[in-house]
This record gives C-alpha cells, sequence and structure tokens, in this order.
C-alpha cells in the first residue's frame, strides 16, 4: 500500500475540445487558501456554455447543473484547461460535459483532474423563452 497521497497525474482528454485556459489568483481563494468553488463553478459555465453556442446560433441560458464533482482543491497559481463535449442535443436544450484538468504551479507539464461538471443550456429568443436550435 502506498503512503503518498498525491493526486495520480492524469493525460489530458484526446475527444473533448479545450475550451478554456485560466490562472486563478489570490483574490479567487476561500478561507482555506484554496480557489473558491463558486469560483471554480463560474468558469466551468463559461466554458460548458463556449461548444452549445455554436449550435444555438443566438441567445441561450444555463438551465441545469446536473453534476459537479470537485476531485482535488485548485490553487493560486494553477494553470487550469478547461475541455468540453456535447453529449446531447434536444428540441431546445444542449448538455455537456466539462473537465478541468491543473497543472500545478510547481509541476507544470503534469495534470491533475480537478473538476467534472454536466451542464444543460437551453436556446432562448429574445422573451428569454426556449426555442428550437436550428438544424445544421
Amino acid at each position: 500500500m502506498s503512503t503518498n497521497s498525491s493526486p495520480p497525474v492524469v493525460h489530458l482528454p484526446k475527444d473533448e475540445e479545450l475550451v478554456l485556459k485560466v490562472i486563478p489568483m489570490p483574490a479567487d481563494t476561500n478561507g482555506n487558501g484554496d480557489i473558491f468553488g463558486g469560483w471554480v463553478m463560474a468558469q466551468v459555465d463559461l466554458a460548458g456554455s463556449v461548444l452549445p453556442a455554436r449550435y444555438t446560433q443566438g441567445r441561450m441560458a444555463t438551465v441545469a447543473v446536473n453534476e459537479f464533482v470537485f476531485k482535488q482543491p485548485v490553487r493560486v497559481g494553477d494553470i487550469l484547461s478547461f475541455f468540453s463535449k456535447v453529449t446531447r442535443i434536444g428540441r431546445t436544450s444542449i448538455t455537456v460535459q466539462v473537465e478541468v484538468y491543473a497543472e500545478r504551479f510547481r509541476t507544470q507539464g503534469q495534470y491533475v483532474k480537478v473538476t467534472q461538471a454536466s451542464l444543460t443550456y437551453v436556446a432562448i429568443d429574445d422573451n428569454g423563452q426556449p426555442r428550437e436550435i436550428p438544424k445544421p
């Protein structure tokens, strides 16, 4: 049995698209000195909206966070890479999977999966009502 408690180093996904990279700063920390979970959630929502925007061709809104798992803490100076893929396209909604990987400040080039989430976005009209997603 290993006594090493560090998370396993992983490879970045090849079947998902890199949609956002960001470095959290000290102003984004919680009382423990880790990056505030709400800040990570906001970044995931931004990253999650990139691919659906290609399909909706107009306004859309986040309607559900189906899953959100914090696997490892995010630290100041980590380089975060957000990968996304579309998992479902409905008549008015699109669901995406977002995975977040951190390159720790001192071990760049090695990645640790820190967060994964599933979000659903709905295409909306100018009145905020659901509308059909245009067919390609």
